[in-house]
C-alpha cells in the first residue's frame, strides 16, 4: 500500500495509527502541503480534492481518501484488533466522539483555512494561531464534556482498549501541541492522550517523528 501524506498532517497521522494498530504497513509518499504540492496535477490525479491522506491499496485502484473513511475501510477489511466496539449504540458513540475531533474541530485549522484567513481576510500569524487554538479548544471541551459524564469511558474513550475515538482524540492533542494549547483544563482528554502516547503505534505516528519534520533544538 502507498500512503500519500505529509509529516505535519494530523489527518495522515490518524491513518498511520490505524495501520499500525492493525499491524499493516504502507509506504508513505510525502506531499508537501506547505509548498503547495497538493495542487500539482500529479497529486490531483491521485486525489482531486488536493488533500491528504490518500491511500492506494493496490496498483491501479483509485485511492481511498478522508481519514475516517480509511479507518472504516481498515476496520471492515482487517477486523482484528477492532477499532470499534460491539453493539450499535457503542459504535455510534465512538464514531460521534471521533467526529468531534476529526470533523468539528480539525478542519477549521488546516493549512488551506489558515491560508485563506491570511490572504482573504488579512489575518496575521498571531491571529491565525489564536483562531486555531480556539477551535482545537472547542473540540477538547466538547470531548471532555462527553467523556467525563459517560460511564462507558474507561482508560480510553470507550472502555480500556484504544480505538477509533482515541485515534481522533490523540490527533486533537497533537493539534493542541502544534498550536501551543494547554490541555490541562481538560483532564480526561489529557489523560487519555497521555495513555495513547505510551503506545508505540500512537507515539511513532506523531508529526515530529516523521521524515521531513524539523529537528527541534538542533
Amino acid at each position: 500500500m502507498i500512503l500519500h501524506g505529509f509529516w505535519r498532517s494530523i489527518a495522515t497521522m490518524r491513518v498511520r495509527i490505524g495501520l499500525s494498530l492493525k499491524g499493516l504497513a504502507a509506504e508513505e509518499v510525502p506531499v508537501d502541503l506547505l509548498a503547495g504540492a497538493q495542487h500539482a496535477p500529479e497529486f490531483r490525479a491521485v486525489n482531486p480534492a488536493g488533500a491528504v491522506p490518500a491511500l492506494v491499496t493496490e496498483p491501479g485502484a483509485p485511492a481511498l481518501f478522508q481519514s475516517l473513511a480509511i479507518l472504516e475501510w481498515l476496520e471492515e477489511t482487517q477486523p482484528d484488533p477492532p477499532l470499534l466496539p460491539q453493539g450499535a449504540r457503542a459504535r455510534a458513540r465512538v464514531r460521534a466522539l471521533a467526529l468531534i475531533a476529526a470533523a468539528d474541530s480539525h478542519p477549521l485549522s488546516v493549512p488551506r483555512v489558515r491560508r485563506a484567513l491570511a490572504e482573504r481576510f488579512g489575518a496575521d500569524e498571531p491571529a491565525i494561531a489564536d483562531w486555531a487554538r480556539h477551535w482545537v479548544g472547542q473540540g477538547a471541551a466538547a470531548l471532555e464534556g462527553h467523556l467525563a459524564r459517560d460511564p462507558e469511558t474507561g482508560a480510553f474513550c470507550h472502555g480500556d482498549t484504544p480505538g477509533m475515538a482515541d485515534i481522533c482524540l490523540f490527533s486533537l492533542a497533537a493539534s493542541a501541541g502544534l498550536f501551543r494549547l494547554d490541555l490541562s483544563p481538560f483532564p480526561v482528554v489529557a489523560g487519555i492522550a497521555a495513555r495513547c502516547a505510551a503506545i508505540e503505534a500512537f507515539a511513532a505516528a506523531q508529526p515530529l517523528r516523521q521524515p521531513g519534520a524539523p529537528h527541534l533544538g538542533s
